[in-house]
């Protein structure tokens, strides 16, 4: 058994997810950590709502809540909508814990100590009209690296790389529209420079990375300088330090903490599992790898920023220096990140319109519907676009007409012919049965093989491949045909039985839900297919404070490895089966093209309406 540490990207409070969010970082990771479970090893895959920073406090001041306010509002829906999803988080947490501000105060004292960390300077943009500092996120202009027009003052979207707002050509405050003054304010700084040798080769000794995550990340290193890792805000956690630790308007920025929440989430498990040390096991051992799942925008902070600051905390830069109360900490195995995901032709934007929210979609539609598609369909290694069409019929070809339809003709052939799973005659079995069986049986050696190198998409076509050859096996030995041969009919339809399981284990990572009831249906018991819950906790140490967690037990036994063909007892009671997947109405499409319009025109007419509004404060 082997210890798999599944880091999820921590989605933003400031709003609900969208689809283009989960096909980056959530169905991928919950995916791979529900294959590494059926594989029998002890995975703990952990994330949580990011919950600071100055567009935390920008959409809070325009909803005239506090940050805190709103950060527990989202905190809340996000934490709904992933658990509805089906993520098997060990702990879904947030970034304004007492635990996340004692581990990330830990870290920065102790890369203090090791010389990584020191004060300077650094110019800052300031609103004119309010005299506020900006959010570097807030300010747009042109990229001095690539001269893409849409840069923000943190990082260029169209080449990658990290900026300031004072390198912009032309910066434009986005909440406004007015041109940013700059002064110089004390921070203090991450020394990239002195941590780029050693993790530029940690990362030339990876394999096996998605090729676009790997060249990215090593090009990250043309040009490396240091980042201040504090802003001049009131919202964040304080910067452990006298002279600051109690100033209001200093704290450690958002980029830093929020990765080092991966520590404090397994951290925050541990305690909340009543084995505090259970975190190590996952961290210190050399042996443990740990899987990093996000969207490409995030390859910056996970293949340069987080290993820096793990490098830093166990004194491996070029200053030296020894790790702190933690413990030498793993570098990631890998960071697996996929492409962007746009609608129906356009980049998705929840200010625009342009957007298909979680909550919306599950209301609509099948969860495992939804799963499917992002994994077929989805931007493994390439941009994607989501379309209603080709949801449909994904859902309808394949899901519904091709597995859900084998699944309710073998069971229902099953019930009313035996009423239990039949005996398998050896006897009468004949080539084609054993070359089936032989074929479902070597899957798992294919498609987990597909699966630890992150090839999802290509390990769900080969599952369907696979139930394709079962359909074919259906339609040439015809079960329905055999009136005058029990021993045959029941050896087919047990051969078809076994097929279908196997078919079941292999689809059960991407579709865990009806991978249940694919389960009861031929007469298993008992939870085949785990699934998170949400849980209302209070936090460790913070007196009052309260918040949901997803969590979950998801092991499945010492000696239960569904990574494998099980084979069937005879003798087990099938009931008569119900539809698991049901087509969705061909004007299903035209219905949501409808609805997508008319918001698309709905957001733009107000977004008309507050530029406007924002013109005329200025004049």
């Amino acid at each position: 058994m082997t210890h798999i540490l599944v880091n999820v990207a921590w989605p933003y409070a400031n709003g609900p997810r969208h689809i283009g969010h989960v096909a980056g970082f959530g169905v991928p990771s919950d995916v791979y950590a529900r294959f590494e479970r059926m594989k029998g090893n002890d995975v703990l895959m952990v994330s949580g709502t990011d919950e600071h920073g100055t567009p935390i406090l920008v959409e809070a001041d325009k909803e005239g809540v506090t940050p805190q306010e709103l950060a527990n509002r989202y905190n809340r829906v996000i934490a709904k909508d992933l658990c509805d999803l089906g993520l098997s988080y060990d702990l879904f947490t947030r970034t304004t814990t007492g635990n996340h501000e004692h581990v990330v105060q830990e870290l920065f004292k102790q890369c203090l100590q090791n010389g990584y960390i020191y004060n300077d300077t650094q110019k800052v943009a300031i609103s004119p009209s309010t005299g506020r500092t900006l959010p570097d996120r807030y300010i747009e202009g042109t990229c001095p690296i690539c001269g893409y027009e849409g840069a923000r003052g943190d990082q260029c979207d169209n080449c990658g790389n990290e900026l300031d707002p004072d390198e912009l050509i032309n910066p434009k405050s986005k909440i406004n529209g007015e041109t940013p003054i700059f002064k110089d304010t004390e921070h203090y700084f991450l020394d990239l420079p002195a941590l780029a040798e050693a993790n530029l080769a940690w990362l030339k000794s990876r394999e096996g990375w998605r090729t676009n995550v790997i060249n990215f990340s090593i090009g990250l290193f043309a040009e490396v300088k240091p980042r201040a890792i504090t802003r001049d805000i009131d919202w964040g956690i304080p910067v452990p330090v006298p002279g600051w630790i109690d100033n209001p308007n200093k704290k450690l920025y958002v980029w830093f903490d929020a990765v080092i929440g991966y520590l404090s989430a397994s951290i925050e498990w541990a305690r909340r599992s009543g084995d505090p040390e259970a975190w190590k096991a996952w961290w210190n051992d050399p042996s443990a790898p740990g899987y990093y799942f996000m969207g490409k925008d995030n390859i910056t902070f996970h293949s340069q920023i987080w290993p820096s600051e793990i490098l830093a905390y166990n004194g491996r830069g070029s200053k030296g220096g020894e790790p702190g109360e933690y413990g030498r900490l793993n570098l990631p195995e890998q960071v697996v990140a996929s492409e962007f995901m746009t609608m129906e032709g356009k980049k998705f934007s929840s200010s625009r319109g342009i957007v298909i929210y979680v909550k919306d979609i599950l209301a609509r539609y099948p969860v495992d519907a939804v799963r499917y598609y992002i994994s077929i369909a989805g931007p493994e290694t390439s941009d994607a676009d989501f379309t209603w069409s080709e949801f449909v019929r994904h859902n309808n070809e394949e899901l519904a007409a091709s597995w859900g339809n084998l699944v309710n003709r073998v069971a229902n052939l099953i019930y009313r012919n035996f009423g239990e799973i039949p005996e398998l005659d050896e006897d009468s079995m004949t080539s084609e049965d054993r070359a089936l069986l032989e074929e479902t049986s070597a899957a798992f050696d294919v498609i987990g093989g597909l699966l630890e190198l992150h090839h999802q998409k290509n390990a769900l076509v080969e599952a369907m491949r696979t139930v394709a050859e079962v359909n074919k096996y259906m339609s040439a030995t015809e079960p329905w045909k055999i009136k005058d041969d029990p021993k045959r009919l029941g050896t087919v339809l047990h051969v078809a039985a076994q097929a279908v399981s196997d078919c079941n284990h292999l689809l059960a990572p991407f579709l865990p839900h009806s991978a249940q009831q694919v389960w009861q249906a031929l007469g298993g018991s008992g939870v085949f297919s785990p699934m998170p819950r949400l849980e209302e906790v209070d936090d460790l140490d913070k007196p009052g404070f309260s918040y949901p967690i997803i969590t979950g037990d998801y092991k499945l036994g010492e000696t239960v490895h569904p990574w494998e063909s099980e084979p069937l007892v005879a003798g087990t009671p099938v009931d008569k089966p119900s539809p698991i997947f049901a087509k969705i109405p061909k004007e299903a499409v035209d219905e949501e093209l409808a609805r997508f319009e008319a918001d698309l025109a709905k957001r733009q007419e107000a977004e008309a309406e507050r530029l406007k509004a924002a013109k005329g404060q200025l004049s």
